[in-house]
């Protein structure tokens, strides 16, 4: 995770004259110059003077500035830095494995493996993705019927579309990443795929990217579905951050003419819920893997971000959804 820092202008002067005793006093007469009173500059000497005329001399001093250096984030030293990338890379991997195994395969966890579920988690996960951002239980709402929403606990469709939410504004974190290139497949399929199976397959990217960037790399050009998501960075960034917020609000308060009970019984559904399902459970691991991605990601792309607004975003991207958001609403698009 990236701290970004603002390298400060500095005048150097290569000018050092002797310095004249001043007369005190009790004694007004200064004393004796040498012949040849010398000074570095640029190999040159002041001639004999009086010290008068020598005290109320200007002295030029020929100072240069130090080229001011872009905004860089920390991590940068990191790329320089091998065995630390190395060890960030091999934990990467490490994480891969263990999300697979632990969510997809072994049957430890909470709820049933990925070759053994069952039906009764097919037809949830099935209803959950029709309720897709609250679009049919709204509709319906307001007298449109063209399909009937399933009626499902308000807790979990609140979770479901919370992290299908933050997975959405990712879509232009990964577009407008830095280290994109390091990457060498589709970034459209990736992030396809993270919408459906989320940090399956961004945690593969966060680990790739740590590679060592080509000599001769050059920035490729963003795909429409990059394009579209970068110049739109703002919208998606509302969009999703909205569906975050209705999402939370939904989980306490939506569906309260049904039978789902108050926000107690909805609390102890939810660790019920967390406990006996593996989907819902993953999407625990989702939302504590993106915690630590976001403020990741987002710190090694400051670059991107409005000047002014960068100190801003660098604070709020440890605030889970809401620095991202911030993220998008004040990316530079210019430089994109």
């Amino acid at each position: 995770m990236a701290m970004a820092v603002l390298a400060t202008q500095s005048l150097l002067c290569q000018t050092h004259c002797w310095a004249l005793p001043r007369p005190t006093p009790f004694n007004s007469n200064p004393p004796p110059l040498p012949s040849r009173y010398p000074c570095k500059h640029h190999g040159e000497t002041w001639p004999t003077t009086s010290f008068s005329t020598l005290h109320s001399m200007p002295i030029v001093c020929r100072a240069s500035r130090r080229k001011s250096t872009a905004l860089s984030s920390i991590s940068e030293g990191s790329d320089q830095d091998g065995p630390l990338r190395r060890v960030l890379q091999l934990s990467l991997w490490a994480a891969e494995a263990v999300y697979i195994l632990w969510l997809f395969l072994l049957p430890y966890a909470p709820g049933d493996p990925v070759w053994a579920i069952s039906s009764n988690t097919i037809n949830e996960l099935i209803g959950l993705s029709l309720n897709f951002f609250f679009i049919l239980p709204l509709t319906n709402a307001v007298g449109i019927r063209l399909i009937d929403a399933p009626v499902l606990h308000p807790m979990s469709e609140g979770l479901f579309n919370f992290v299908i939410g933050w997975t959405l504004m990712f879509a232009p974190l990964l577009f407008t990443d830095r280290k994109r290139d390091r990457y060498k497949s589709s970034l459209d399929v990736l992030w396809g795929l993270q919408m459906f199976l989320t940090n399956t397959f961004l945690i593969p990217y966060m680990a790739i990217r740590l590679n060592e960037a080509d000599a001769d790399s050059r920035p490729s050009k963003l795909s429409p579905l990059g394009s579209v998501m970068t110049n739109g960075a703002a919208v998606v960034g509302l969009i999703g951050g909205a569906v975050c917020v209705f999402s939370a609000i939904w989980a306490l308060y939506g569906r309260m003419d049904g039978e789902f009970g108050n926000i107690t019984d909805r609390w102890q559904f939810l660790v019920s819920y967390l406990g006996s399902e593996r989907l819902a459970y993953a999407f625990i691991w989702d939302i504590c893997l993106y915690t630590i991605f976001q403020p990741w990601l987002i710190g090694e792309n400051l670059q991107n971000v409005e000047k002014s607004k960068v100190g801003v975003v660098s604070y709020l991207r440890f605030i889970p959804v809401v620095g991202l958001v911030a993220y998008l609403l004040f990316l530079n698009l210019e430089d994109q």
